[in-house]
């Protein structure tokens, strides 16, 4: 768990608060009053056609209240690349916020996998506050490398929890369903975003047909070290998402540059397949509007 200063340094060196660096911190403040007066979850503004849940128990939520978009190049990204007749896969969904990005302001459709079942619930809510259930499917199962049954962590942070080692005996956990991406997938996603808490390598090896299909696009993916819980190395993770014809690219939302990197980065990388492809996407998107501003 990130400690106060930690968060309160974040939100004042977030890039949509660097024309008023307080005015996230603001924000903040405003929330933790409220979760004294009011014990639920309050509805409010995200983007300009959507809501989120936010309150006491939504931290990821709360992020977005704070900085606007929290993961502001992925999230931007996937607002400039997405078109409505797409699919998007979220894999390790949280609370929805990219979901309801894809699905909410795009008009996507989107599969979304959330194994907690918390956690899960807050993603079904946020899907009905925003009234895209025609355009959503909501899994309450763990993607990864086979069919079955495996333990869930269900006690931390709806941000920490993940697929349970042998070691964590003393941490609560719930009998989740697991299956393959490539046995549940009916159509290829253009856009896939994959956040599992280390837990990558199992989802990338349930997804080689669907990796291989030139279909697929794009990959947001978080790999930064984690996969060591399970004993994976994520630069094979890497090297197999590049040798299934991808390159690691940063995303300048202010410009919609995609900026071709040497390797993946210690947080979310964004992999490319067809370059000219997104460009031509990134550069043809409207507007959006984000708090006070438009990207």
């Amino acid at each position: 768990m990130p400690s106060l200063s930690h968060i309160i340094r974040f939100i004042r060196r977030h890039p949509f608060n660097a024309h008023n660096q307080w005015a996230g911190v603001a924000r903040f403040i405003r929330l933790q009053i409220e979760n004294k007066i009011f014990t639920g979850l309050r509805p409010k503004p995200f983007t300009q056609k959507t809501k989120l849940w936010m309150g006491k128990g939504s931290e990821g939520g709360n992020a977005n209240y704070y900085c606007g978009l929290v993961d502001l190049e992925q999230m931007s990204f996937l607002l400039h690349f997405l078109k409505p007749e797409d699919l998007f896969v979220d894999v390790g969904a949280n609370i929805g916020a990219y979901t309801i990005l894809a699905s909410g302001e795009i008009g996507a459709k989107s599969i979304s996998f959330e194994p907690a079942p918390a956690t899960y619930q807050m993603l079904c809510n946020n899907i009905s506050l925003n009234n895209i259930e025609s355009k959503t499917s909501a899994l309450n199962v763990i993607a990864g490398g086979e069919e079955g049954i495996i333990k869930f962590t269900v006690s931390l942070n709806s941000s920490y929890n993940h697929v349970a080692t042998d070691a964590e005996t003393n941490i609560a956990t719930a009998d989740i369903s697991i299956n393959t991406l490539d046995n549940i997938l009916t159509a290829v996603p253009a856009l896939i975003k994959i956040d599992v808490e280390g837990y990558e390598t199992e989802v990338i090896n349930g997804a080689e047909k669907t990796l291989h299909n030139k279909k697929l696009q794009a990959i947001i993916i978080e790999l930064n070290g984690s996969g060591a819980r399970y004993g994976y190395d994520d630069n094979l993770v890497h090297s197999k998402i590049m040798k299934a014809g991808f390159k690691p690219y940063t995303y300048n939302y202010k410009t919609r540059e995609l900026i071709e990197i040497a390797s993946k980065r210690g947080h979310d990388t964004i992999y490319i397949r067809d370059i000219a492809f997104a460009n031509e996407r990134v550069k043809s998107a409207g507007k959006i509007k984000v708090h006070t501003q438009y990207i």
